[in-house]
């Protein structure tokens, strides 16, 4: 169901379901939007079966039910006035039965897009933007029909596959036909493995009206498929590439008619060339600077798209540096538990320490991130690198 009208916070009707915004999902993306929600006046709801999730930790109503339940949603069609999702395996059907009677953003059928890398890369080519070359393979004849020059690649799972899982480098067919076995034959789409310099992403907000707005152009570095630091503004990109990102950022959504948050994550080719990679249907690993760094934040975009509210194009009062902190951090070279030097951390200057609630660390586990802000992108870079070595982090 499309927004109709504003929705606007209702302080003096507490838990009112017209000032109510429901997110299905319960992690530290659904965390940080119901903070941003709070802070605009706004009641949450969280669907989310754990019960110790760290949005449902800090929402009004924790809805603590598996995503499909039928009682679950139907409480969440009571409490809320609108939904939304904090990542992008929430089931479609989900959201599609929420959206036949609430406004949702993003809709059912943009999530269900990005959940799938073969009509993700099938979107991405029919809107005019370069992607990998690359097949879907379903069939062992897909397999036997692959290009050589395809090869090497990465074969990737069409489906539920984030932050590196799912996905195996591959160099040859023998190592092709293995990988495919090793994922049990699932569907998946093998890319072409690209001489890349670096990546980028790019956030923005398209509103039900079609307008859109943009965080600045970010710089990524990963390690082991996972981000591991951003930095803004993006150094090594000049305004002609960075408009070039967020123009085709802005195909991508308004060819899926997208009302939301939305991440485009890019590829630099060595020679300079920009290709799409993948998409997020929501806030974006990369974009958490911009509670520190921004007047207005990718999780307040967030609140704006889905209840109506005016569109304002985020300003970047100060260059950022985002490291993220993984469970690794939680344990020393002998797999001992430790507590990280935070007040080391915290003595530095513009340190911005976000950590997420989670009840237990576990290596590759996002538990938090790091933000720091300067006058300067040197002077942020200076202090997260000292922060890096506190932290025990690689330099970068």
């Amino acid at each position: 169901m499309p927004i109709s009208k504003t929705l606007l916070p209702a302080a003096a009707d507490v838990g009112a379901q017209s000032s109510t915004l429901g997110v299905m999902g319960g992690g530290q993306l659904g965390r940080m939007f119901a903070h941003a929600a709070q802070r605009l006046g706004y009641f949450t709801a969280v669907m989310d079966p754990d019960v110790a999730s760290p949005a449902g930790l800090v929402s009004h109503v924790h809805v603590q039910a598996d995503y499909l339940d039928e009682q679950g949603l139907a409480q969440m069609l009571k409490r809320c006035a609108a939904i939304t999702t904090e990542f992008e395996n929430v089931p479609a059907g989900a959201l599609y039965t929420l959206g036949a009677h609430l406004p949702t953003a993003p809709d059912a059928e943009a999530v269900a897009v990005c959940q799938d890398r073969a009509k993700e890369k099938a979107h991405i080519v029919r809107c005019g933007v370069p992607c990998a070359p690359h097949a879907l393979i379903e069939t062992p004849a897909q397999l036997a029909a692959v290009p050589d020059g395809l090869l090497p690649g990465i074969l990737k799972t069409a489906r539920l596959g984030y932050d590196g899982k799912g996905q195996i480098r591959v160099r040859d067919r023998a190592e092709l036909e293995a990988a495919w076995a090793t994922l049990k034959g699932v569907p998946c789409v093998l890319e072409q493995m690209l001489a890349l310099d670096f990546e980028i992403s790019v956030v923005l907000a398209r509103d039900a009206h079609g307008r859109v707005v943009h965080l600045p152009v970010q710089r990524n570095l990963h390690r082991d498929g996972i981000l591991a630091v951003t930095e803004v503004p993006a150094p090594g990109v000049s305004a002609a590439l960075a408009e070039e990102a967020v123009a085709a950022a802005a195909k991508i959504a308004d060819g899926l008619r997208y009302v939301g948050v939305l991440c485009v994550e890019f590829f630099v080719l060595q020679g300079g060339q920009l290709v799409a990679n993948e998409m997020a249907p929501r806030p974006h690993n990369s974009g958490h600077h911009s509670i520190d760094s921004c007047d207005v934040s990718q999780f307040e975009l967030q609140v704006r798209c889905m209840t109506g509210l005016p569109l304002v194009a985020p300003r970047l009062h100060s260059p950022a540096v985002m490291l993220n902190l993984l469970g690794d951090l939680w344990f020393d070279a002998e797999g001992r538990e430790r507590t990280p030097d935070w007040a080391g951390v915290l003595a530095l200057p513009g340190a911005h320490l976000h950590l997420y609630g989670k009840s237990s660390a576990r290596k590759g586990r996002k538990m938090g991130h790091l933000t720091f802000t300067a006058a300067t992108a040197a002077e942020a870079r200076a202090a997260a690198q000292q922060a890096a070595t506190l932290l025990g982090l690689p330099a970068f």
